[in-house]
């Protein structure tokens, strides 16, 4: 079957398309003017979808679902042969690592192997989630091997969560791919979002996407590391950087501290660290920064508090704030590290929604003996707390130091 053949006109299809990354770009693109559909294996969700229920929170989209839905420029779908009737084919399933913190080299491939009979000649292929290196000549291979004529692209996602129907549009989009065709056609599609496009090569590309991340979780490390230098010598971290970085912009990007987690920071300088045959001695000392700082929190309060006699409380369990996503979340190293050490651990967050454990706003403030921010969700800031705050992220401007 050739793409001419095929029945529904389909514009775009997301493999992967009712998560956090894939949805966002079919409701953008379908508001474009194209018709897309996501195809995703998760049931439920893919009914939420058609439904126009957005499955998770990400600001300014639920209203241009609906709209999108409506008019029938989006439908989600568990039937996979929907790929094989369109132009652009867009993969989300990235490279993840393992519990020996390796890359899975396999997942994108096997990905792109289940999908394999779907794939059509005429399409292009979009790789759009971070990939370890080599991957997309990887799928090129996998693709020639098929003996199919379709052009392979990598377009990686850049967006942070909670942004993506701003960023979708004012981001500049990478672009990389190995001939002109190729290219032409990635740089066409997403110039349906953005006028402004930046090519490299493939390879360069999947560093550009791992340096990306891999620079934000090394300062967050940075930040983290000075708070507990200054912490240990009883000095306020918050006081020292807003000084230093006032009217200087060499240090305005010096972050605050705090917990450094999510689906992508830690996976990718994990990742890197990998590529370079286990060489990245700042990755990975970043890695035990940043894994390492709920210990260090608990460490401390077992200084100062008899922890075993109290029961401690922790507000926000997302990976940050105003976020309902708990991927990769310090928040529950802490908790997991506390059910050792406290009499009881309670835990809250106004916007997650798959965690049955959490319990009531008035519940956690009126059983806990002491509390501590975990992610600094803006309902907290002026909440009324009589009990001790552990607050790294200065978020109220009057924590206890641990």
């Amino acid at each position: 079957m050739g793409l001419s053949d095929a029945k529904s006109g389909l514009d775009v299809v997301v493999v992967g398309g009712c998560g956090h990354v894939g949805l966002p770009l079919g409701i953008a693109l379908s508001d474009c003017g194209l018709k897309v559909a996501l195809y995703d294996i998760a049931v439920e969700t893919v009914n939420r979808v058609n439904a126009a229920d957005l499955p998770f929170d990400e600001p300014g989209a639920a209203t241009v679902l609906t709209k999108v839905i409506k008019n029938k420029a989006l439908r989600a779908t568990t039937d996979r042969n929907i790929i094989s009737d369109a132009k652009n084919v867009v993969v989300v399933i990235g490279t993840p690592i393992d519990e020996h913190l390796n890359p899975d080299l396999n997942a994108v491939s096997a990905a792109i192997e289940d999908i394999g009979e779907c794939l059509v000649d005429g399409q292009l292929l979009v790789l759009r989630s971070t990939v370890y290196p080599g991957v997309t000549a990887m799928i090129e291979r996998l693709v020639e091997r098929r003996g199919l004529d379709v052009d392979v692209a990598f377009c990686p996602e850049r967006i942070a969560e909670g942004k993506a129907m701003t960023e979708l549009y004012t981001l500049p989009q990478i672009v990389a791919a190995r001939n002109d065709r190729a290219r032409e056609r990635a740089e066409e599609l997403f110039r349906n979002l953005t006028s402004e496009i930046v090519n490299l090569e493939p390879e360069e590309a999947e560093l550009a996407k791992l340096f990306t991340n891999v620079w934000r979780y090394i300062k967050f490390a940075t930040a983290n590391q000075l708070y507990m230098i200054a912490n240990d010598f009883g000095l306020d971290y918050e006081r020292i950087r807003s000084a230093l970085a006032y009217e200087y912009p060499r240090a305005a990007d010096l972050p605050s501290a705090g917990f450094a987690a999510g689906p992508c920071l830690f996976k990718d300088t994990m990742q890197l660290a990998a590529f370079n045959n286990n060489n990245f001695h700042l990755g990975q000392a970043s890695m035990m920064i940043n894994e390492g700082l709920p210990l260090y929190v608990v460490s401390r309060l077992e200084q100062n508090y008899e922890l075993s006699n109290l029961s401690v409380g922790i507000l926000g369990m997302s990976f940050k704030a105003e976020s309902d996503d708990i991927r990769s979340s310090l928040s529950y190293k802490l908790k997991r590290i506390l059910r050792f050490k406290a009499k009881r651990v309670l835990t809250h967050d106004p916007l997650v929604t798959v965690d049955d454990e959490l319990v009531s706003l008035e519940e956690i403030v009126n059983e806990s003996d002491l509390l501590i921010i975990g992610s600094p969700h803006h309902e907290y800031k002026n909440l009324e707390i009589s009990v001790p705050v552990v607050d790294l992220w200065n978020l109220r401007g009057n924590g206890v130091k641990v």
